[in-house]
């Protein structure tokens, strides 16, 4: 049985010591259903039965593409060649991005050495770059 106490014995809080401090909102979490987010309340009901906060959605990242400035192609071409990840011949060097690793040609930096750059995508800055020097590239379809 709980026991009830007269108006003189209760002291005009509610636990919180002055009634000021337990005034806002904020004190509770937010209004409605604000801040239930992880708690137990983020749990309802779905027609499948309990449907937890997360499980629905979409995911808007990208794979991350894995690319290569032409400045990091010419200081590193005779390394390439030495791996085995490109080719010299008489007119230069033949490198094929895709057998290296890399999905796109990025157009950060100069190329000065006669490179053929094969790969799958190419930059709008990477294509006038090698255009204007004496590279060329070569698109892969795949």
């Amino acid at each position: 049985m709980v026991k009830r106490r007269g108006s003189k014995n209760k002291s005009g809080s509610n636990g919180y010591g002055s009634s000021k401090k337990n005034r806002g909102a904020g004190n509770r979490g937010g209004r409605g259903k604000a801040g239930s987010g992880k708690k137990a309340q983020s749990k309802n009901m779905k027609k499948d039965g309990v449907n937890k906060l997360g499980e629905e959605g979409f995911n808007s990242r990208k794979d991350p593409q894995n690319g290569i400035n032409l400045r990091d192609i010419d200081e590193k071409i005779e390394s390439f060649v030495s791996q085995g990840l490109a080719e010299e011949n008489e007119d230069g060097f033949v490198f094929d991005a895709d057998e290296a690793g890399y999905d796109k040609i990025l157009g950060s930096g100069q190329i000065r050495k006669p490179v053929e750059i094969r790969a799958k995508k190419f930059s709008d800055s990477a294509e006038s770059k090698i255009e204007e020097s004496d590279a060329t590239a070569v698109k892969i379809e795949g």
